[in-house]
């Protein structure tokens, strides 16, 4: 059985070249007039400059951190391996996010030229970029996950199951440091220049979206794709490797030995399978409304969660029938995974997509201005953090109890972690129904800069506020997923601390009456919120440098408002970029600093605090940030599809200003926390050793 961890190469093999037949598809479109050209050409620029820079500043931290890392394995605290492992998850979490913004920053222009023949050959350019996307993901993660087990297996010859697990489970803080640069990084550009661009040009001058005599709209267009793509691809990355390596080690510490480690290698190969077959039942009718455009995705996700629930039941028999007579209580925890996460979608969609009532009704409470908009979000999104919550906590006692936690404690918790791999499992197809929206997003406004006709603007913006629904899915799934791998996470860690506890002669103590293990569930809680507000500050400051640019552009540059002379957008993206660059740091340094210096200080008991105290409040203010964003951005365009008076009106100013403060939300602090509680974790794990050897309690 150990030796059939080779199929994890199949997998990934499968998922990149199935990558590469949709990456060529894509490209095989044309790209439009040579204006649809000009601009394209104009955001790619944009972002393969933001991206080179990013990563140029990312590989000092990373060198920086290596060479610590380096350190710590000669003085005998850190397995020699963790080093190299942690600079290949970084390459590879951000290797994802770049092949995906290549794709879509080819793919937008082609969808809007798609979108000018028909809504069907729209969605389908925009979507198989997404499919680019979403396999390379799950393909180069499956890769670097049996790329390492080999290594470490038959060429430094480690030759105990829990070993090599224990080892493998501290090697996500590569990808979990990457993924967290890119999110904050992406996220501040992105934001930063869509709050300027509203502020300026829909709320002042009464302009349209994406007009071409706005200075911030290249920008825009380009944080569509280092935020919502670059830094979506290495978050998604992140989690997916995350939640095999929890359970490997949580496999090893359960005593299910090899079978525990193979199974979650297995269920995502099955994975790429079932997502594989699913996107071929995307398609679309001329003329679909959002409701049917969401059951077209929906369609997809759920016949390949389907799939791979009917795979999962003879790996699951063959793999733990052997180990285990309750390989059934392990399949119904594959079984949990997989539902969660097509729950945690539909309630999603319910509070924010403008086919259900909730987005409807805040769109409504716009024509009370801004302040009742804001109040009416802010509302709707700690509403929509109950379902999420509830569905977790449901996932994590059945899976607990049917993986037989009852008489074996270890066994539950491996039930757990399997649940996990099981909700991300299907990651290729979901993460390709959030990938597309940026692209969708981007098309709609190279439409409107290049003077298309109205049908196409109409197709791009159906496909836009689809992709605004579908990427507040993507974030709750990610959310989830995240809570359900810091769960396993922080059982790894324990379990990890245990043994060497014993070997310096001290224990674990956490009862919540000790009060390192208080303080340190308070100093969790404090994180999360420090590090919302260091990055929502961060998109303020960049926003408003953004907002006096475009304004003394409307002032100095003479004829702009008339359409006589061309704004200097190189400008506005240079402020984007630089800010970014520069705020990313302190957030990022934050999420490795505080469980360090909690460990040194609190010790082991005050680190599982921390750890506790970040997953439970960061699970639900994520969810909050993520839904009371996406429902702003959709009330807004349900009211620019004619509703409260449609573009223009006092209504659809008090929704611009409702998006604006949702925007750095939903597409920055939320999804970042996400990654937090993951870093937070690994660099647990990573320095326990240092912690239960220094700390002072």
């Amino acid at each position: 059985m150990k030796d059939m961890f080779w199929l994890g190469f199949i997998g990934a093999a499968i998922a990149l070249i199935f990558a590469l037949v949709r990456s060529r598809s894509v490209l095989s479109y044309p790209e439009g007039t040579d204006t649809m050209q000009r601009i394209a050409g104009a955001i790619r620029r944009g972002a393969n400059a933001f991206l080179k820079r990013q990563y140029t500043n990312v590989a000092r931290f990373f060198l920086i951190v290596a060479v610590i890392l380096g350190v710590l394995a000669i003085a005998g605290l850190l397995s020699p391996y963790v080093p190299f492992a942690f600079l290949t998850g970084g390459v590879f979490s951000g290797l994802s996010g770049f092949i995906g913004m290549k794709i879509a920053t080819s793919a937008n222009s082609r969808t809007a030229w798609a979108a000018n023949e028909s809504l069907n050959k729209g969605l389908k350019v925009a979507f198989s970029s997404g499919t680019v996307m979403g396999f390379t993901v799950v393909g180069l993660g499956l890769f670097d996950i049996s790329l390492w087990f080999h290594l470490l297996r038959y060429v430094f010859k480690l030759s105990s199951s829990t070993e090599i697990a224990q080892t493998m489970v501290m090697f996500g803080m590569g990808a979990s440091a990457m993924a967290l640069f890119a999110r904050v990084g992406g996220g501040i550009f992105t934001k930063a220049a869509d709050v300027g661009a509203d502020l300026v040009g829909k709320v002042e001058a009464g302009i349209p979206e994406d007009d071409p005599r706005n200075p911030a709209t290249i920008a825009d267009n380009v944080g569509d794709n280092v935020g919502d793509v670059a830094g979506m691809g290495a978050d998604l990355y992140e989690s997916y490797v995350g939640s095999i390596l929890a359970t490997f080690a949580l496999g090893a510490a359960s005593h299910y030995d090899w079978a525990g480690m193979l199974l979650p290698i297995l269920l995502a190969v099955g994975g790429v399978v079932a997502s594989l077959l699913g996107t071929f039942l995307i398609r679309t009718q001329e003329g679909a409304s959002q409701m049917q455009l969401l059951k077209t995705l929906r369609r997809g996700t759920y016949f390949s969660a389907i799939v791979s629930a009917v795979i999962a039941v003879p790996l699951t028999y063959f793999l733990m029938g052997n180990v285990t007579d309750r390989w059934w209580g392990i399949l119904v925890s594959i079984l949990c995974g997989l539902i969660a996460g097509c729950a945690i979608g539909y309630f999603t969609e319910r509070f924010t997509s403008d086919s259900y009532k909730s987005t409807q009704e805040l769109a409504d409470s716009s024509e009370t201005g801004s302040a009742t908009v804001i109040i009416g979000g802010l509302a709707l999104g700690m509403r929509s953090t109950a379902a999420p919550i509830l569905i977790i906590g449901a996932s994590v006692l059945i899976s607990f109890f049917v993986a037989g936690g009852s008489s074996n404690y270890s066994a539950g918790l491996y039930g757990i972690g399997i649940a996990a791999v099981g909700m991300l499992s299907t990651l290729g197809i979901t993460l390709a129904t959030d990938a597309y929206g940026p692209v969708a997003d981007n098309a709609g406004g190279i439409a409107e800069m290049s003077g298309l006709d109205e049908k196409v603007r109409d197709r791009t913006d159906a496909l836009d506020s689809l992709g605004n629904t579908t990427a507040a899915t993507g974030k709750g799934f990610a959310i989830g997923s995240a809570a359900l791998t810091a769960l396993a996470l922080l059982v790894s860690y324990v379990d990890v601390v245990n043994g060497k506890l014993t070997n310096a002669g001290k224990t674990l103590d956490l009862s919540l009456t000790n009060p390192t293990v208080l303080v340190g569930l308070f100093i969790g809680a404090m994180l999360v919120f420090l590090f919302s507000a260091f990055t929502m500050t961060a998109v303020q400051r960049a926003a408003e440098k953004v907002v006096a640019e475009v304004h003394r552009q409307f002032r100095e540059i003479k004829g702009i408002m008339e359409g006589k002379e061309d704004p200097d957008y190189e400008k506005c993206v240079d402020i984007c970029m630089s800010g970014s660059l520069r705020e990313m740091t302190l957030p990022a340094l934050l999420a490795v600093i505080v469980p360090i210096v909690t460990g040194i200080v609190l010790g082991v008991n005050g680190v599982i605090g921390l750890l506790s105290g970040t997953a439970v409040t960061g699970f639900a203010m994520a969810v909050f940030m993520s839904n009371a964003g996406g429902a702003w951005d959709n009330a807004k365009k349900y009211i620019e599809s004619g509703t409260h008076g449609g573009k223009g009106s006092d209504a659809h100013k008090a929704a611009v200003i409702g998006d604006t403060v949702g925007d750095p939300l939903k597409d920055t602090s939320g999804p970042s926390i996400n990654i937090l509680i993951k870093l937070v974790s690994t660099v647990s794990l990573v320095f326990s050793t240092a912690v239960v050897a220094f700390s002072i309690l």
